[in-house]
């Protein structure tokens, strides 16, 4: 059933010539992409917005954080004016193949290194209001995690949009997850 539904969906977002404004690149990453439903469903709505890069670390380079290509990730960095990234929240912070990536990729620059380009980080959490919010056990909303991608792209001079993220995720849902998704690129 969601596996027609998510067809259905996509065919939507390609017949309706869903575009990015801006060229958007899509760092993708997720440790066990194999088990995840979310995941997926997010990288293939991606796939039917238009003027959109997705490119996913673990298939680029597989587990190696120390294979990162920071020249060749840096060029395709400054040929795009939103980088958005996508990953499953990891212990509260994000996976270990894009903090190699920033590592490689922005290594040790100084401010203004992306002046102007826009960060949007989208994450899904299995955690819900258990986990997340004022009364959660953590005692901070899932966006607030990401303070720390925050303060790098306004180091680097970008504009830091709202994130998107999705807590206490659930199967049913995904087919909103996506439109969520697709809406996002496409603003």
């Amino acid at each position: 059933m969601i596996r027609l539904i998510l067809a259905i969906l996509l065919a939507c977002g390609v017949a309706f010539g869903v575009e990015a404004p801006v060229k958007t690149l899509i760092i993708a990453s997720h440790p066990y992409k194999e088990t995840s439903t979310f995941f997926k469903g997010l990288k293939e709505a991606a796939k039917t917005v238009s003027n959109v890069t997705i490119r996913d670390l673990e298939e680029i380079y597989g587990f190696d954080t120390r294979a990162i290509d920071g020249d060749k990730e840096y060029k395709i960095m400054q040929e795009h004016e939103r980088v958005v990234f996508l990953f499953p929240t990891h212990w509260f912070n994000i996976t270990p193949m894009m903090k190699a990536y920033l590592n490689e990729t922005w290594g040790s620059v100084g401010p203004g290194l992306w002046q102007g380009k826009q960060m949007l980080v989208v994450s899904t959490a299995a955690g819900g209001s258990s986990t997340y919010g004022k009364n959660g056990r953590i005692g901070m909303e899932l966006a607030d995690v990401f303070v720390p991608m925050k303060a790098s792209a306004l180091h680097c001079g970008m504009v830091y949009l709202e994130p998107l993220v999705f807590q206490g995720v659930s199967r049913s849902k995904l087919p909103q997850y996506q439109k969520e998704f697709i809406n996002r690129l496409s603003r």
